[in-house]
């Protein structure tokens, strides 16, 4: 399978287009976040390092991601594809992660933009709610997945909540960050000619789209 660069906005639905290609095409999901988190637990020196910087909530190095992220995609299960998710940021990693699968001999593979309309990408932030005790996921303004009775879990009977930070400011700050950081990015695969954009209007319709593309 094609190895995949996964590029989307905030509530754009990459976690779970990436967990139904992880389902059905048993793709390799790599975050470098949980690269992070999970080296910190390793107790070794590199990881005893990263843990030092997380405490200190400081921003781990390029250097030491891209050494995690090697480390990784050396791994027996990203032979059958993998998915790159939330990385590269910058057109500086991009660029780098460029030339480390050319020097290890992998497919740079696809880079996949999702393309959703700001004002659903809104609105799936500020009308997101959750319950307080199994965790379920609802949202009350996109019409998809709402509450049958207001504040109230389906599943589980527990009252639902709004996280603090899924308001409509944190989410037209975290688009701005997202706008800035990331066209610099799209730009670059576009040139290289290895760019899709695919509709993220539906998780159906995400994974019909990105298929097509696979198989094509």
């Amino acid at each position: 399978m094609k190895n995949i660069i996964l590029i989307a906005a905030p509530a754009a639905g990459k976690g779970t287009l990436s967990e139904m290609l992880v389902e059905k095409y048993n793709y390799a999901h790599i975050s470098t976040g949980d690269l992070l988190r999970d080296a910190a637990k390793k107790g070794d020196e590199l990881g005893n390092k990263i843990s030092e910087i997380l405490k200190k909530g400081e921003l781990v190095t390029d250097e030491v991601v891209f050494q995690l992220l090697e480390r990784r995609l050396n791994d027996e299960d990203t032979k059958n594809g993998y998915i790159l998710d939330g990385f590269p940021r910058t057109l500086s990693q991009a660029k780098e992660y460029d030339l480390m699968v050319q020097k290890m001999g992998i497919d740079l593979g696809i880079a996949v933009v999702i393309d959703t309309p700001y004002e659903t990408l809104k609105k799936r932030i500020v009308g997101r709610v959750l319950c307080k005790e199994c965790g379920s996921v609802y949202n009350t303004l996109t019409g998809v997945n709402t509450p049958k009775v207001d504040g109230i879990c389906d599943k589980c009977g527990g009252e639902l909540y709004k996280r603090s930070d899924d308001n409509e400011e944190s989410f037209e700050n975290r688009y701005k960050t997202y706008e800035e950081k990331t066209a610099p990015i799209i730009d670059y695969y576009k040139e290289k000619g290895n760019l899709f954009f695919i509709k993220g209007e539906s998780k159906e319709q995400m994974l019909e789209s990105i298929e097509a593309l696979l198989h094509d």
